[in-house]
């Protein structure tokens, strides 16, 4: 980014911190959090403290940062070294990112490119390059609708857990939308404030299905196999067993036969599926049963449940919900990868959020900018690109998304 771009990000940066009263509830017990931002010079300053919303305020509009974060732990005295801040206690966060979730996509507008080589391709960012070997690659995504989509998703599966698995209420569930590629849930309850990371590693495995086995819901008996009896098993109204039996019976009623085959079926048994489902699905809805039927043996039944399974699971960063010292983007603080802002997304209405129009933090002006290559893209209500190599006046959220994500440059007058 050159100078020119980095002046018109914080000039809008700091505008938007100087008028915004965001900071109000944005965090709780302020005085017991530690905070951390990085300036547009690229440094970060931490183990920061401050008694009051005021002070806060106060420190952002002076500093202006580029980006924002406070602890998920609470401390005695935040501002002290690790060591010696005398941890109190952590909220449990979770953060769902586009970047660990596969979507068809990424093909399209993800890019990485080795730091050995220049050799780049485009999709999943590989190990190594496989041109040179080299394991320094930069990866370049794009916040695209399917790719928040597909988050989104994950952070409702995320909240039906919370809520009807481990039984937290709504009032100690906060979620957010990062302003980038995903989602923030933070639960601010007593019961889950002194966990450990161990204990904190038990909720991770629990919502990623992790250790999670098909023999356990298909009991295996030899015996049965021969006298064709069901695999019998106990579906229960709550936890995983609901989760597999609910999300069978989904993908069954609307499983086309490209589906089964991207599971690993062959032709005959993705014939044999598709003819003998509404057997299967009265098999659970009569008797809550597993029952082979004919031409769907139990080594298909048993790959069936097993991708439902994956299906149900949630994908998290898991690091960031076993660190108990973790620092995470503040609410309502702008994010410098696109210019959205971390929005807080009411539960009940998250169908209805629309990141690219609920998360975006400025709606007035227009700036010149030279772009050098965009996918198509939408802001609000209109819709911007494909360009490369082009110069072009965009309304601010649109100009202010490409120069955050290295896409364009500004020309005109900031």
């Amino acid at each position: 980014m050159d100078s020119k771009s980095i002046d018109f990000v914080k000039k809008l940066f700091r505008e938007y911190y100087r008028v915004n009263t965001f900071l109000q509830g944005a965090a709780s017990q302020i005085d017991k959090r530690e905070f951390g931002f990085i300036s547009f010079e690229g440094s970060m300053v931490r183990h920061m403290g401050f008694q009051t919303v005021g002070e806060l305020a106060d420190f952002m509009q002076s500093f202006v940062p580029k980006d924002a974060y406070f602890s998920c732990a609470y401390y005695e005295n935040p501002t002290a070294e690790m060591e010696r801040k005398n941890w109190l206690g952590a909220d449990l966060t979770f953060d769902i990112d586009a970047d660990h979730i596969p979507t068809p996509c990424e093909r399209i507008h993800d890019i990485w490119t080795c730091n050995s080589c220049g050799f780049s391709g485009k999709g999943i960012t590989p190990e190594k390059c496989p041109l040179c070997g080299g394991e320094r690659l930069d990866a370049e995504t794009w916040p695209c609708e399917v790719c928040l989509d597909s988050a989104k998703f994950e952070a409702t599966k995320l909240l039906d857990i919370l809520q009807n698995d481990f039984g937290f209420s709504r009032n100690e569930i906060h979620l957010f939308f990062s302003g980038h590629r995903g989602y923030h849930v933070h639960v601010e309850c007593e019961d889950v404030k002194l966990l450990d990371s161990m204990a904190r590693k038990e909720i991770v495995d629990y919502v990623s299905g992790i250790g999670l086995e098909t023999p356990f819901f298909l009991p295996i008996d030899k015996g049965s196999l021969k006298k064709k009896t069901p695999y019998k098993t106990t579906f229960f109204s709550f936890g995983w067993s609901k989760r597999l039996m609910d999300g069978f019976q989904a993908f069954l009623l609307k499983a086309k036969e490209e589906d089964l085959r991207k599971i690993g079926f062959k032709r005959d048994a993705v014939n044999a599926v598709m003819e003998r489902r509404d057997a299967l699905l009265k098999n659970l809805y009569d008797s809550e049963m597993w029952r082979t039927v004919k031409g769907v043996g139990f080594k298909t039944l048993e790959k069936l449940v097993g991708y439902v399974l994956a299906l149900q699971s949630v994908k998290i960063d898991t690091v960031v919900t076993t660190d108990v010292h973790r620092l995470i983007r503040m609410p309502e603080t702008l994010n410098s990868k696109t210019g959205f802002k971390k929005a807080e997304v009411p539960i009940s209405a998250i169908d209805d959020f629309d990141p690219f129009k609920d998360a975006v933090a400025f709606k007035k002006g227009e700036v010149e900018v030279f772009v050098s290559d965009a996918p198509k893209f939408r802001i609000g209500d209109e819709t911007f690109g494909p360009y490369r190599d082009r110069k072009v006046a965009l309304p601010t959220a649109a100009a202010l998304l490409l120069v955050c994500r290295g896409r364009a440059e500004v020309v005109g007058d900031v």
